[in-house]
């Protein structure tokens, strides 16, 4: 067994310890039982050492780059605005009035952003979303709102102070460029250092207000309404439909009304709208190419210089396979899918296939075969993934 083999299986081991510390003493089973979408949970050096995965520069540079979300929230007076990026470096400094700067998608520019995110697969990654970092001045904040997600809240840079309540009157501010509540009621009140997390459901009003120069990274879910389901569910079955036969009236009447859809229409119409039908595999097809698709700013670039197949080979015995970041690999059943398509997967690949979704990497000297070694220098090629995946 090489140092690369045994540093992958430590860093699996380890992970489950630190598991224990990041919820506070509870077993992920004992969360998702009695946290999970119910009530809030506070944990005190859920992290510890932690103090972020980015320097204040570092968030200034990402909301300069054109190919990052950005959003620049100040408050002024009591009077709320919000710009989207990409931002000058010049409109990131010196305000009077309390400002935040957030950033999207930290996980799919910074690896240790990436590492942060997946500490939570504990939940199923078909949930996750992305990780957001939020730089806020003194006083600096959103303001109070609530989320239609779960959101586990982990203090880096500085402290913040976060106020929460379970209110029932949701109604926001009139005019105001987000989301805020109009009559904010908190409950409980918490200041939140480095390395702390913050776990709230759905719906829980929140305000975060920094303490100082301070940074919070949130870790958000999917959470998509059933008219986006359906919506997406009926545009993919669109591209798989077929109904056979044609709209007849042999026996057509003169109409009464010439200008009138007649009810012989709607019936025949109806009954050949009748006749769509969906399986449980179709859903589960759709969800594995819904859940997958890359968002509309995320792109792949192939490596500079590509390695041959037999080079790449021997890469994989010696450094093992990860996936890129911004690749989301799925599997339902024995179906695979990966950034939006299904892949044909031969029988042999599909044991390493899940390790590689549950863990997005592989370790050295895996058990490699053709069709396997072909499948993951694809997939190389494509930039969807990269040799080298054994150390964490």
């Amino acid at each position: 067994m090489t140092t690369d083999t045994i540093v992958f299986f430590w860093s699996l081991w380890d992970n489950r310890r630190m598991m224990t510390t990041l919820l506070g003493g509870l077993s992920p089973g004992q969360f998702l039982a009695e946290y999970w979408q119910k009530k809030p949970l506070l944990v005190k050096q859920a992290i510890p050492g932690f103090s972020g995965v980015l320097s204040r520069d570092d968030v200034f540079d990402l909301a300069c780059n054109p190919d990052v979300e950005s959003r620049l929230v100040r408050c002024t007076e009591g009077e709320w605005s919000l710009d989207r990026g990409p931002f000058k470096r010049s409109a990131l400094k010196g305000k009077k009035h309390p400002w935040t700067v957030l950033v999207q998608g930290v996980n799919l520019w910074i690896p240790d952003g990436d590492a942060l995110l997946h500490r939570f697969d504990f939940i199923p990654q078909a949930r996750l979303d992305d990780l957001m970092v939020s730089y806020a001045v003194e006083g600096g904040g959103v303001g109070p709102h609530f989320d239609h997600y779960d959101v586990f809240l982990i203090q880096g840079l500085g402290k913040r102070r976060w106020q929460i309540g379970d209110q029932s009157d949701r109604s926001l501010l009139p005019d105001a460029p987000l989301k805020i509540l109009a009559d904010f009621q908190p409950t409980l009140d918490w200041v939140l250092e480095p390395g702390d997390m913050l776990y709230l459901p759905p719906h829980w009003a929140h305000n975060g207000t920094a303490i100082g120069e301070c940074m919070t990274y949130s870790v958000g879910f999917r959470s998509p309404t059933a008219q986006e389901m359906g919506a997406a569910f009926l545009e993919w079955m669109q591209e798989r439909l077929h109904l056979d036969g044609l709209y007849e009236d042999p026996d057509l009447e003169v109409p009464r009304h010439s200008g009138e859809i007649g009810p012989g229409m709607v019936e025949q119409v109806e009954a050949m709208i009748a006749r769509i039908r969906w399986s449980t595999e179709d859903v589960g097809d759709f969800l594995g190419h819904y859940l997958t698709e890359p968002k509309p700013h995320v792109f792949f670039e192939p490596p500079d210089t590509e390695m041959s197949l037999n080079k790449f080979g021997k890469a994989l015995q010696t450094s093992g396979f990860r996936l890129d970041p911004r690749s989301i690999l799925l599997f339902s059943q024995d179906r695979f899918y990966l950034n939006g398509e299904r892949l044909a997967v031969a029988p042999s690949c599909h044991a390493a296939l899940v390790e590689l979704a549950d863990h997005r990497r592989l370790p050295p000297e895996l058990q490699l075969n053709e069709d396997l070694t072909d499948l993951l220098y694809q997939f190389y090629c494509d930039g969807f993934g990269h040799a080298g995946g054994g150390t964490p």
